[in-house]
């Protein structure tokens, strides 16, 4: 799935992998962190920082893929 943050129709951030994002490292440390449930390969994660507003985690599936998400949403350290 592609997880895209956004604020208002803005996006802010996009990821369809964390293993291929340039901070999985930061994700693998932050996941542990706050006890969130543990990253599959093709699970979608973003860490951000984010200054007060609205924001909308969007999911989508690859193609016209449908299905069920869980999204989880952590404030880190």
């Amino acid at each position: 799935p592609t997880l895209t943050l956004l604020s208002g129709s803005t996006t802010v951030a996009t990821n369809t992998n964390w293993t291929t994002s340039a901070d999985a490292a930061a994700i693998t440390s932050a996941s542990a962190q706050v006890g969130a449930f543990g990253l599959a390969n093709n699970d979608s994660a973003i860490i951000a920082t984010l200054a007060p507003g609205n924001y909308t985690a969007q999911i989508s599936g690859p193609g016209a893929a449908t299905g069920i998400a869980l999204i989880e949403v952590y404030e880190l350290p």
